[in-house]
């Protein structure tokens, strides 16, 4: 065994301290340098990469800051020789630069080296006489990792980077890719449509049997956006009877100017195999002359690049439902646009229309901004107060006669208000989060007259007034700051909340925790200073109380759109797949993605962001997603709605049987729902299956569908909407509802589960039918029996047996007798006596019955 180094000094670390502000100060004139000509154009290629090492000192200096563009942050390792740390770029690239910002502990002997498997290392540089400082280092050599080796240490203490910069270019090779389609799935757009069954994306979904077509008229062109600027050598147009007498095809980086690569006024249709030589990012056919009567009409667009034609580019365009708004438009334009959207959307509850609006830093004033279905309003600045709304963001329930219990699905983040009328009207009800908001006022959480609202989240915001629930009937509020509360209903829970009631459950029923065991907020998309869309990556908080961005910016990490697939709807999962194989991480714009193979996350660190509830239906069966036993996936923002043929299960975190630990750097399921039947039959055993030991869920709502199309007993059939097995899992904020079976089966030690609000199913035929074993249904929340550790806060489930009310379920939840698990503020209600629950909790706990609509308390178990 090898000897514990001593503790440091205080003399030592002050000196640390000094030679890192010393680092930084050097950083900082290092890295405003102008680059010399010859590295000009060789992008930095590492910046919020998935990173590695081979050991770090203690969990504050982890690998991931050696290349998250933040000089205050670094990774060291532990006081031993060799160590390494790595950078996966993501697809093999010719590196030309390399750059070290060294801590006080550099590394006296260290090689570069670079891997294309991140097996077998070639060393393209090295040294024994590093002096620490920065190094700036000119390299040639190939590979998709590239790593620091470090065999001698400079200091007695480990190895410490501030930053590990490599530069470089990806693709590379002369020849055409002729095998390899740069348009397929990608975004198309087109002056005109024939009508709604030939989109412009029909011409660029590599099928024969589906086309573009336009208006009858001149000119016509149709567009395909890359996603990145590419050297273009080939272009193939399979025309339609109705084809071009005389067009251009056209290039351009942005978009709006547009150069000429080919050109003929002696068009005769068939299929046109175009050499062409170019660069840009999109790429149109500009028709000018039709040859028939008809418009313009392609069976297939597709474009041949060069220079690494089989890399799929990142960022792009985020797609025609994502609508932008600057200051400098006028409130007219804005609220015209708005109003629009909500037209749309107010009432359109099983619709495959979906839509993000975004704001741009700035000021906002006379707005109104009203939010309806599949609608995300989010501002774009790196906090809160970045953006800031003189006037309204409203939900409201005029579309149901005031009553708010199916306002789903709509979301509020990143944004300051200053409600004109001093109070922010936000009254929903499930899958409805409200994140990083701050609200200059009251926050009133019922619809316009008072009627009923059934459950909502707010997390990592601020109201400077009341928080105002009014006839909510649950509501978990999490690392935030109120100015207090104003009443309750049923049961508010609060955790992390400074300004919330003390705890007095049942009365009044308000159930507080002073701090949040763990958590962390959800990945967001902001503009930096010069204008480019990133994703910050919030760091994990461990007892947190208050939001996290009141004392400065939000903790985490920047990650450049360049480095995530940007999907559309018509992108196939195939795409996706090789996406992320490639190294990419993957942002889903609003819109309807069937899935005909499963989605797979097998890369540590992945984010998977969903912006306006992308909604991934799996076809055949399959399983959508699945998340690999992995480090430190973030999966955000999406709907899983089932499909008419049973999938096993819609998300999968963590293989089976999976073992390993991630308490350090945990996956997380963030504002990801689930849905069986309401827009159609859907059907699907369990919806969620969470196997990954330490992972965190941060609001999920699992719902079979009671109301809408494809509802029934036997038509949209589900068992289970969650099953965790792996150990130290943390939930805050579980809504699941109205499954065939035990609604969440927790299987997994040392688990915690902050708020759980159920609906038993509403319609089981006869109680004969909705045995489990010898008693009559199911628990909504059932601990297993090999269970030695759980606890619960503020758990609630209700009866609502629409189709039998002389069902009498047993219990509402269900757990082993053992020291180590315990609940605390459970309640069971009998929504107006359709029904009853016999027991809260095993046998404990009296029945839920009556009209009154009563909730039966149990403040704490065993």
């Amino acid at each position: 065994m090898s000897p514990v180094p001593p503790r440091r000094h205080p003399a030592r670390r002050t000196l640390r301290r000094l030679l890192a502000t010393l680092g930084t100060l050097l950083v900082a004139t290092v890295l405003v340098a102008p680059p010399s000509p010859a590295r000009a154009a060789d992008p930095l290629l590492s910046q919020g990469r998935p990173t590695t090492a081979s050991s770090t000192e203690n969990a504050g200096t982890p690998a991931t800051n050696a290349t998250d563009g933040n000089t205050g942050t670094r990774w060291s390792s532990a006081f031993a020789d060799p160590q390494w740390l790595q950078v996966d770029l993501g697809a093999t690239a010719t590196i030309s630069r390399v750059t070290l910002v060294w801590e006080a502990a550099y590394a006296k002997a260290y090689q570069i080296q670079t891997s294309t498997d991140g097996s077998a290392w070639t060393t393209v540089w090295s040294t024994t006489t590093g002096d620490g400082g920065t190094d700036d280092l000119t390299v040639s050599g190939t590979g998709r990792y590239v790593r620091m080796y470090g065999t001698a240490r400079g200091t007695a203490y480990g190895y410490s980077l501030w930053e590990f910069q490599v530069y470089g270019s990806t693709g590379g090779g002369g020849g055409c890719d002729t095998a390899t389609n740069a348009a397929q799935g990608r975004p198309a757009t087109a002056s005109s449509t024939e009508n709604a069954g030939t989109p412009a994306s029909a011409a660029v979904d590599g099928s024969l049997s589906t086309r573009w077509s336009s208006a009858a008229s001149d000119p016509q062109w149709l567009q395909v956006d890359l996603g990145s600027v590419r050297t273009l050598c080939r272009v193939v147009l399979t025309w339609e009877t109705a084809y071009a007498k005389a067009y251009q095809i056209q290039t351009s980086t942005d978009g709006s100017a547009w150069t000429t690569v080919s050109a003929t006024t002696t068009g005769d249709g068939g299929t046109d195999d175009l050499t062409v030589s170019g660069s840009g990012r999109y790429v149109r056919m500009y028709g000018t002359v039709r040859a028939t009567g008809w418009g313009y009409s392609l069976w297939e667009f597709a474009v041949n690049t060069t220079g690494g034609g089989t890399t799929i580019p990142g960022g792009g365009s985020l797609g025609p439902n994502v609508i932008t708004f600057d200051p400098s438009m006028s409130a007219a334009t804005i609220q015209g646009q708005l109003d629009s959207v909500f037209h749309t959307q107010e009432s359109n509850q099983f619709g495959t229309q979906r839509y993000a609006l975004m704001f741009k830093p700035g000021d906002y004033s006379g707005i109104n901004a009203q939010i309806g279905f599949y609608t995300s309003i989010m501002g774009l600045g790196r906090n809160p107060g970045d953006v800031r709304i003189h006037g309204d963001i409203t939900v409201d329930a005029g579309w149901f006669n005031g009553n708010a219990t199916q306002n789903f699905w709509r979301s509020a983040a990143n944004m300051q208000v200053f409600p004109s009328a001093g109070f922010t009207r936000w009254a929903v009800s499930q899958a409805a989060p409200f994140r990083r908001m701050d609200i200059q006022g009251d926050l009133n959480l019922a619809p316009n007259g008072y009627g009923w609202a059934s459950g909502g989240y707010i997390a990592d915001s601020r109201v400077t007034g009341t928080l105002q629930p009014y006839s909510q009937q649950q509501w978990y509020t999490r690392d935030s700051n109120i100015g207090g509360y104003l009443n309750a209903v049923w049961n508010m829970v609060n955790s992390g909340v400074v300004g919330a009631p003390a705890n007095s459950f049942p009365n009044p029923p308000y159930t507080t925790l002073g701090q949040t065991p763990v958590s962390r907020d959800v990945p967001y998309l902001y503009l930096d200073s010069a204008g480019n869309y990133n994703v910050f990556v919030p760091s994990t908080r461990t007892n947190a109380s208050g939001a996290s961005w009141l004392g400065g910016s939000t903790p985490g990490t920047s990650v450049p759109l360049s480095q995530f697939y940007v999907a559309h709807p018509g992108d196939s999962a195939a795409t996706i797949n090789a996406a992320l194989a490639q190294g990419l991480n993957l942002l889903f714009t609003p819109g309807i993605y069937p899935v005909s193979e499963t989605i797979t996350v097998n890369r540590a660190n992945t984010v998977v962001l969903g912006i306006g509830y992308p909604t991934l239906i799996p076809q055949n069966g399959v399983t959508p997603m699945t998340v690999a036993d992995v480090d430190g996936v973030r999966l955000a923002g999406m709907l899983f709605d089932a499909g008419p043929i049973n999938s096993p299960v819609l998300l999968q975190v963590g293989t089976a049987g999976s073992t390993a630990g991630h308490a350090a750097n945990a996956t997380s399921i963030q504002d990801v729902f689930f849905r069986i039947g309401g827009a159609g039959a859907g059907k699907a055993t369990t919806s969620l299956v969470v196997n990954q030991n330490d992972a965190l869920i941060d609001h999920i709502w699992a719902w079979r569908a009671d109301h809408g199309t494809g509802v029934g007993w036997t038509v949209n059939t589900a068992d289970t909407g969650l099953i965790v097995n792996g150990n130290n899992v943390t939930a805050l904020g579980l809504f699941v509802e109205h499954y065939q079976k035990y609604e969440v089966i927790w299987n997994g030690n040392n688990g915690r589960t902050i708020f759980f609000q159920n609906e038993l199913p509403y319609d089981p035929p006869s109680a004969s039918a909705w045995m489990n074993g010898s008693m009559v249904g199911y628990a909504a929340f059932k601990v297993a029996n090999a269970v030695t550790s759980f606890e619960g806060w503020g758990m609630g489930s209700y009866c609502y047996f629409n189709v039998d009310p002389t069902i009498a379920a047993y219990h509402g939840f269900e757990a082993p007798t053992a020291g180590g698990v315990r609940f605390h503020d459970l309640l069971t209600v009998s929504l107006g006596g359709n029904g009853k629950i016999t027991h809260v909790i095993n046998d404990t706990g009296a029945t839920a019955q009556g009209t009154d609509t009563v909730p039966v308390n149990v403040v704490s178990y065993p």
